[in-house]
């Protein structure tokens, strides 16, 4: 009726000695330092153990002749700001508000550059019999390809 739960005790191994060594993954491992030297002076010396770079690319060719020659541009370049004399830290609080702007639509750009000049020229007479000023601003002696240049700017989105 009941049955006694027994636990037995195997004194052998599971794999009987053996380990799977290939799980364990040791890349550029084996060998002395003088033998590290030797392999790295001459790789094709020991065409069975190439050394792993692990992911990391190459900063140059070799060339026919088998020397090494650095490539500037494939050196990682990091362009690091100065923040000497910043006042913002370096963390955002989670606590800080979100910020929710609409879109920035054509209207919004008429109503912030042209919109007051036009309503003060309507206002004082300045205005042509086709509805253009008589003292036109910078903005509006600008060419359509001068304008467009100046929209892509970088910086031109802040006011």
């Amino acid at each position: 009726m009941f049955n006694i739960i027994r636990r037995g005790i195997s004194t052998s191994t599971v794999a009987a000695g053996k380990h799977n060594f290939r799980k364990f993954l040791l890349y550029n491992k084996r060998g002395t330092r003088i033998f590290k030297k030797l392999r790295a002076a001459n790789p094709d010396q020991y065409p069975d153990m190439p050394v792993d770079k692990r992911g990391v690319r190459d900063t140059g060719v070799t060339t026919a002749d088998g020397r090494y020659v650095e490539i500037a541009a494939k050196i990682p370049e990091l362009i690091v700001p100065n923040l000497e004399g910043c006042k913002f830290k370096p963390y955002v609080s989670y606590r800080a508000p979100d910020v929710i702007q609409s879109e920035f639509t054509s209207q919004d750009l008429y109503n912030a550059i042209y919109a007051q000049k036009v309503i003060d020229d309507f206002k004082s007479g300045a205005l042509e019999e086709d509805g253009s000023p008589k003292v036109p601003s910078a903005e509006e002696t600008l060419s359509p390809d001068e304008a467009w240049k100046r929209t892509r700017k970088t910086g031109s989105d802040i006011f």
